[in-house]
């Protein structure tokens, strides 16, 4: 669900700029109080994990189309909605800076879908009332796919509604929507497994962990090294061999675009704020598409040969690589970012 600047407006862009710089912004301020020595690793750790997660695409059957994890609801369970909300921030900005997921001009409108509805609607509002501090398998699962299926939701009809709102006529609101919350339905109940299943295992494994997020600077001091290890591990796993195996059909959103449009992708203006987004997102990113960079186009007739060699899984080393540097790259960002927030705390 990762949008393109020829998705949305410049003014569309800007003001949903600002408003993820204003969330971004409170969340640092709301962090800066809580001094807990935990969440900076945890924070860079499950970064980097839901990078790495975002890569492996997953099939939806009977439709043509795949879905990955968004992570949003898994950060905040695990986080708390501030760190959960910043750390989506780190997450997308290392892949639209460095592997040119998502536009620039759009990253405004990508930290809000994926970070503001989760961590800060779907998360306090269903997850919480239903299994924020507690260890019971049932509510833990029941609280983390309903809220999973809820900010998928309402992030997608997000996309739908900045798409109507930037003037994109090949994507007309109600043919649009009716396309894009069927398919992102299916994206969030996979997702919400995923979540429940995860948060199970943290929560047998050190479920402070859980009351550290849900009420953050009231729990006492607890180790969290063994599962830092066993994330960096599923972390460096999942970008660097499970990315082989992430389906090629298009994803909810293209998949939608498609439908809608008959295109998967639409061409950006050729000018203005779009163009310049456009060159600095090509110069900056070092592995565009996850993949090592085309020296050299290939021939149509190469072209094809390489398609028709392609199979499932496709073990590739550029893959593998953007994984593992994306991963390390956002483990950075996202822990140095809790790192001085703690150390703001301190002062």
């Amino acid at each position: 669900m990762h949008m393109a600047d020829a998705l949305i407006s410049p003014t569309v862009g800007g003001v949903l700029w600002i408003a993820s710089a204003g969330l971004t912004a409170y969340s640092a301020r709301r962090l800066k109080a809580d001094a807990d020595e935990r969440r900076a690793p945890l924070m860079g750790v499950l970064g980097a994990f839901v990078f790495a997660a975002q890569m492996v695409n997953f099939s939806i059957p009977g439709t043509g189309s795949s879905g990955h994890l968004a992570g949003g609801m898994l950060l905040a369970a695990l986080l708390g909605p501030h760190a959960a909300f910043l750390t989506m921030a780190s997450i997308l900005t290392v892949q639209a800076l460095f592997f040119a997921d998502g536009g620039l001009l759009a990253l405004g409108c990508n930290i809000f879908n994926l970070g503001f509805f989760a961590c800060f609607v779907a998360y306090p509002l269903i997850y919480r009332k239903i299994a924020a501090g507690r260890t019971d398998r049932r509510r833990l699962f029941a609280g983390a796919v309903l809220s999973s299926v809820v900010a998928l939701q309402m992030g997608a009809f997000g996309v739908v509604l900045e798409t109507a709102f930037s003037g994109i006529s090949e994507l007309p609101l109600r043919t649009f929507a009716l396309m894009m919350q069927p398919i992102h339905l299916a994206v969030g109940l996979v997702e919400g497994f995923v979540t429940a299943a995860v948060i199970a295992f943290v929560g047998k494994a050190r479920p402070e962990i859980l009351e550290a997020a849900a009420a953050p600077g009231r729990t006492r001091h607890f180790p969290v090294r063994n599962v830092l290890a066993a994330m960096l591990v599923a972390a460096v796993l999942t970008g660097g061999v499970l990315s082989w195996f992430a389906s090629s059909s298009p994803d909810g959103l293209e998949w939608s675009m498609l439908r809608t449009s008959g295109r998967e992708s639409l061409e950006a203006p050729a000018g203005g704020l779009h163009a310049l987004a456009a060159a600095v997102q090509e110069k900056l990113a070092l592995m565009p598409d996850y993949d090592f960079r085309k020296s050299e186009a290939p021939s149509p007739a190469g072209t094809a040969e390489q398609e028709k060699g392609e199979g499932w899984p496709a073990p590739n080393p550029g893959t593998s690589t953007a994984g593992l540097i994306g991963g390390a790259l956002t483990l950075a960002l996202a822990g140095l970012i809790g790192l001085g927030m703690r150390k703001l705390a301190a002062k």
